[in-house]
């Protein structure tokens, strides 16, 4: 049985998903939403997508359509979530899983009264230099110590990876820092029970902070410090270094390197070296086995909570 996909989001993060399903035997994207029509007929001729559209409800309303991958802006994440289960559709949705901790409870009630798979993109998880490393840890060869991730953006005006403006604002918390929160708890296989947070100046356009400082700690001891900014020049991305008892590895996306800058081949990690496919991967079995992916919706709530609480410690002062 092929599934059959809508992509609502057009953008940069829209195209890497079409480009990873390429890959995926028995997947077609059937309908293309977003909110410019005459780009979004461009993407969809190039992807040999039939049905294009501006609305998400139209995409909802075809029977043929099985699932829905959702890479729209931040603040639309829950309701269209909620909308797609509602209609009966499985569905992903691009990290952030909400841009509140109501929000994310809302998706999460209504995934577990739905039946159907709701999975949220937390792709540091698929990542082939962060499998390895988790693999590394399940079997007992290594216990982190400490996180030490960088994440840093040039992002002083409101733009997007292809350098096109936003009709939306990004935000360190509710975006950048959910896959550092998420993937420190994942890693260690323990929940977080202490964080705290301190922020730069508001901006005065965007409205957001552009420089954020965020310690964690988890049950078992393990600790993690997060530096973000939208004010870095380069080089740009996140850096994750993992400090363990055995070792000392470094990850940035797919690539992955020992403490002494020597390369470690992560290619036989999975069956791909691309995170996103990776992850539209799990989503698509999960489907197809009837099972809870890696990275549901529920799964990834315990993050969600943590970035509440820092938000409220921020508010504080």
């Amino acid at each position: 049985m092929t599934i059959k996909v809508a992509l609502a989001g057009a953008g940069a993060f829209g195209i890497k998903h079409l480009d990873g399903i390429r890959n995926i035997d028995g997947v077609e994207v059937v309908s293309l939403i977003s909110r410019d029509l005459e780009k979004t007929r461009e993407v969809a001729a190039q992807y040999g997508i039939k049905h294009v559209t501006t609305e998400l409800a139209d995409s909802l309303a075809l029977a043929e359509v099985d699932a829905v991958i959702l890479c729209t802006p931040t603040q639309m994440h829950a309701e269209q979530t909620i909308a797609c289960l509602k209609a009966g559709k499985h569905v992903q949705v691009e990290i952030p899983l909400a841009d509140s901790l109501a929000g994310a409870q809302a998706v999460v009630d209504a995934a577990q009264s739905s039946g159907l798979v709701a999975m949220c993109g937390h792709t540091r998880r698929f990542n082939p230099s962060h499998q390895y490393v988790h693999q590394q840890v399940q079997a007992g060869k290594f216990n982190i110590q400490q996180m030490d991730v960088q994440t840093y953006f040039f992002r002083r005006t409101n733009m997007n990876a292809l350098g096109q403006a936003r009709s939306w604002t990004d935000h360190l918390l509710w975006h950048h820092a959910a896959h550092t929160v998420d993937l420190f708890a994942y890693q260690c296989g323990s929940p977080i029970v202490k964080a705290n947070a301190v922020q730069g100046p508001i901006h005065p356009v965007l409205g957001i902070a552009m420089d954020m400082s965020i310690q964690l700690k988890a049950a078992n001891g393990a600790i993690c410090t997060l530096s973000l900014s939208f004010n870095n020049e380069g080089p740009l991305g996140a850096f994750f270094r993992y400090i363990g008892d055995s070792a000392t590895y470094i990850a940035r996306y797919d690539d992955l390197i020992n403490g002494k800058d020597e390369k470690i081949d992560v290619s036989r990690v999975d069956v791909s070296m691309n995170g996103i496919e990776l992850q539209d991967r799990e989503f698509f079995a999960a489907i197809r086995e009837g099972r809870e992916p890696n990275s549901s919706v529920a799964q990834v709530l315990p993050c969600y909570r943590v970035l509440h609480e820092l938000e409220q410690q921020l508010k504080a002062g």
